[in-house]
């Protein structure tokens, strides 16, 4: 039967890595490890992100000193082009960003016809309710001011 006895103190008991010989019950083993924790938690995320941002740091600090080189080398090529350059670059620009204005618009575009079709064959598309929540708010100051209209008319032509 002393066999069949289980330790109920969970991964903490006996002389494992949560016992440090401090007297008492289970309760406070778990309370102290559940302290202790969190702490060794911090310091790890701590220590992550100090070694992450030292290394963004670094690699920016890098990124900027090319920046600065292929700056100060392309400068005098820049200059002596700089009469053909400036033109293309800004027909350049201007054919790319309509390009992408295009493309954006499209894509606006068909998504909202989809959103559309969606609404008017009864998926149910997401906004759907506030659509119907608003029409139905419309529609409600809409038969108010037509009362109120109708009130002020009949108001005018009695007195």
């Amino acid at each position: 039967m002393a066999d069949h006895h289980r330790d109920n103190r969970g991964v903490l008991g006996g002389s494992g890595f949560g016992d440090r010989g401090y007297g008492g019950d289970h309760g406070q083993q778990q309370q102290h490890y559940q302290q202790k924790q969190p702490a060794m938690m911090c310091a790890l995320k701590a220590a992550t992100a100090a070694t992450a941002g030292g290394s963004m740091l670094v690699l920016s600090a890098l990124i900027m000193a090319g920046t600065v080189i292929a700056l100060t080398v392309a400068t005098p090529v820049l200059v002596i082009f700089s009469p053909v350059i400036v033109p293309a670059i800004i027909a350049l620009a201007l054919m790319a960003a309509g390009f992408v204005t295009s493309g954006g618009l499209g894509i606006a575009a068909l998504s909202v016809f989809s959103w559309m079709y969606k609404y008017l064959t009864g998926k149910h598309p997401p906004g759907a309710d506030q659509l119907d929540h608003a029409k139905a708010r419309l529609a409600s100051k809409a038969r108010d001011i037509k009362e109120a209209a109708q009130h002020r008319v009949e108001q005018v032509q009695q007195g």
